[in-house]
């Protein structure tokens, strides 16, 4: 079902990117998937890089949603269908920012309303939006998300 609505949403997802570092993509505990950080990567390299400021507001909105997707592509390789979700918990987002941006919300704002927009109330999250002086590889965003799912 989940699939049929991100076909029809124009989403696709990639293959899951792989980590960079010393850690899995994915942790489950109980009910719970812990998905680690997610940046805007495709075919092994990162799309969107660099500070972000108010004068590049939409190109970080779209990196954010790209980590999204690469979270819900985490979350397909961990249980096999999106359909198992049954809560998208929480949420942090990590914004590489100009010292005088203010707006981190807004960057992030993009890939909590696709997590809206494909799970409906399962979609609604605690969030963190946070910015930073610098992410892996010069991403402008990073997410990562705890999902609750059935078994």
């Amino acid at each position: 079902m989940i699939d049929e609505k991100l076909e029809s949403m124009g989403v696709k997802l990639p293959n899951p990117p792989t980590p960079s570092g010393s850690y899995v993509p994915a942790i489950r505990t109980g009910n719970l998937l812990f998905i680690s950080g997610q940046i805007p990567m495709e075919d092994g390299k990162v799309i969107f890089t660099g500070k972000v400021s108010d004068g590049n507001l939409e190109t970080a909105q779209k990196s954010s949603r790209m980590c999204a997707i690469n979270i819900l592509a985490q979350i397909k390789r961990e249980l096999g269908s999106l359909d198992k979700v049954t809560k998208i918990v929480k949420v942090s987002g990590f914004v590489n920012s100009d010292p005088e941006f203010y707006q981190h919300p807004k960057v992030i704002n993009p890939a909590s309303d696709l997590f809206f927009e494909i799970f409906g109330e399962k979609g609604k999250h605690a969030r963190v939006a946070v910015g930073v002086s610098c992410l892996p590889l010069n991403s402008m965003t990073e997410i990562d998300a705890i999902i609750e799912f059935s078994q």
